[in-house]
């Protein structure tokens, strides 16, 4: 089994200062790193911003999690028996294995790993073998801070690789589909460790009556076909009060029609390329399913293959929950609308999945888009915009249903989700005689 062979030395403060190190030397390779990502996702703009991202997110655990563990750490009297005195102390796991998905490559490879290595833990990370050409320019940088590199070891491989590390580690991260997720928790399981997954969504948008329909349009095209819909937090399906249907589905047509692909001469465009080409076939097949039990699409519907593939923002109409594009994952850039009469049915409706990672409510009336979403079962809500889960990392939520299970992995939970207390138990009193346990003859009465 691998271990940490730094051993004691990766203690804090130490941490704090080889993180920001390591920072130091991510921003150094910020370029070579965007450029790798822009190659294996297509996606040049936003690996830019994936590489600076990454290193607000190790500034971020260097400076925060300091204060997170202090809190936790501590002594204290117990109040149930005064005589005893406690000290607690904070054990992390020693070994984190971290398997992280093709679609944020660095980003979510990052997110699970920054955290256990801050609560003090050793990583051993596998990024996915569909998109590996960060790994170069971030081992480069991760190799200029020798005391983090000697608890941060990053391998690669495919399925094989991921089944044989659960068997070698302490606890396991994994981000990807519900199908896989569930073998990893059932190998995890057999060895006696924690799994933390972070899996599929289906995520809902309710269209409240009063709404703001071009604001509403705009986050959820954001949301649905930015990124080309390849994230968990995409909006996936789309319900809309009947009264103000139709001019919400004119609005977010019209904005899906001014969006452009990047299969230009130049690149330039909005909608990048799938990341992974197979995933079309996913997406085909809903798309084809729907149309035949009555849906009809509005735009887009077919695959654009030049260099590449890509799939252009469609919009279907006429859906139902007996299509598959309302039951499963698409990962794909697809907006599918529904309509509803009234909120208890939009609540009905969006609770009709066996995903509940987060959701989006839009109304005029924030108290009542508030009462809506504590009626959803979901881990997280944004309320007049669309997949805040995705800019905002300091707010814990927890995944519901199929889309997760173990702590947050944002806010200070994704920290302490690696930290195991000890209780040091100090007696200061006589201890208890044996005869506490003594049965007694209980005399008779007549």
């Amino acid at each position: 089994m691998w271990r940490n062979p730094a051993g004691l030395h990766w203690r804090a403060p130490a941490r704090a200062q080889c993180l920001n190190r390591f920072a130091d030397a991510v921003m150094a390779e910020v370029e070579p790193l965007a450029a790798a990502l822009a190659i294996d996702t297509g996606r040049s703009t936003f690996a830019q911003f994936e590489a600076i991202k990454s290193v607000e997110l190790i500034r971020m655990w260097a400076e925060g999690a300091p204060p997170i563990i202090d809190q936790l750490s501590g002594d204290g009297q117990s109040g149930q028996v005064p005589a005893v005195h406690y000290q607690h102390r904070l054990i992390p796991y020693q070994v984190v294995a971290v398997i992280s998905p093709w679609n944020v490559p660095l980003l979510l490879a990052m997110i699970d790993s920054l955290a256990a290595l801050s609560a003090g833990c050793s990583v051993l990370l596998k990024p996915s073998e569909v998109t590996p050409r960060f790994i170069q320019p971030l081992q480069r940088a991760l190799d200029t801070v020798p005391e983090l590199a000697s608890v941060l070891h990053i391998i690669t491989g495919g399925p094989d690789t991921g089944k044989a590390m659960i068997d070698q580690v302490d606890a396991v991260c994994f981000t990807g589909s519900v199908t896989t997720g569930r073998d990893v928790s059932q190998r995890a399981a057999a060895n006696f460790i924690p799994a933390f997954l972070e899996l599929g969504g289906k995520d809902p948008a309710l269209i409240l009556p009063d709404a703001d329909l071009p604001l509403a349009a705009r986050a959820i095209v954001r949301s649905a076909i930015g990124m080309t819909g390849q994230a968990c937090q995409s909006l996936e399906r789309i319900y809309c009060h009947q009264d103000v249907a139709a001019a919400f589905i004119e609005e977010v047509v019209g904005q899906c029609q001014a969006l452009s692909l990047t299969c230009t001469e130049d690149g330039s465009g909005d909608i990048a390329p799938l990341i992974f080409a197979r995933q079309v076939e996913t997406i085909q097949a809903q798309i084809e399913d729907a149309l035949q039990k009555g849906a009809r699409c509005l735009l887009g519907g077919e695959p654009v293959h030049a260099g590449g593939t890509w799939y252009p923002p469609t919009v279907l109409i006429d859906v139902d929950h007996d299509m598959l594009i309302m039951q499963e994952e698409t990962f794909g850039p697809v907006i599918p609308v529904a309509t509803f009469a009234d909120v208890e049915q939009a609540i009905a409706l969006a609770n009709d999945s066996t995903f509940g990672l987060s959701a989006a409510v839009f109304s005029a009336d924030v108290a009542m888009a508030l009462s809506v979403a504590e009626r959803l079962q979901v881990g997280a809500v944004s309320i007049n915009d669309a997949s805040l889960t995705g800019i905002v990392n300091d707010v814990e939520k927890n995944s519901f249903r199929y889309s997760g299970m173990g702590g947050s992995r944002m806010g200070a939970a994704g920290l302490t989700r690696f930290l195991r207390k000890r209780a040091l138990l100090i007696q200061t009193a006589e201890p208890a005689m044996i005869q506490l346990f003594s049965d007694q003859a209980q005399e008779q009465s007549v």
